[in-house]
């Protein structure tokens, strides 16, 4: 008879890595998007353009964040996913900073 583990422990461990980790991931790349995507946040635009920009990258955030948080459970240890996620939004956040500095 074949002895079945219960849930293993990483997996909390990943989930709050995806919660967390994945959340201001998901920040830093909206914000990229916000600064660097059509007609950008620095040109001259009118003000149905900037709502609906403003509304597109609001409502984007969700479903970016469930993904990361689906596809979290692929890294083979909690730390791993920590690791990746957290460097990866540090490294978005400071461009989007820097982006925000320079235009």
């Amino acid at each position: 008879m074949a002895q079945y583990n219960k849930i293993q422990p990483h997996w909390w461990i990943k989930t709050f890595a995806g919660v967390i980790g994945g959340f201001f991931l998901t920040l830093g790349l909206v914000g990229i998007f916000a600064w660097l995507g059509p007609t950008g946040l620095t040109e001259q635009i009118t003000e149905e353009q900037r709502l609906w920009k403003t509304q597109f990258n609001m409502w984007i955030i969700t479903p970016i964040w469930l993904l990361i948080l689906c596809f979290v459970y692929m890294f083979k240890t909690g730390r791993q996913a920590w690791l990746y996620l957290g460097v990866s939004a540090v490294i978005s956040n400071v461009i989007v900073y820097l982006l925000r500095s320079q235009l």
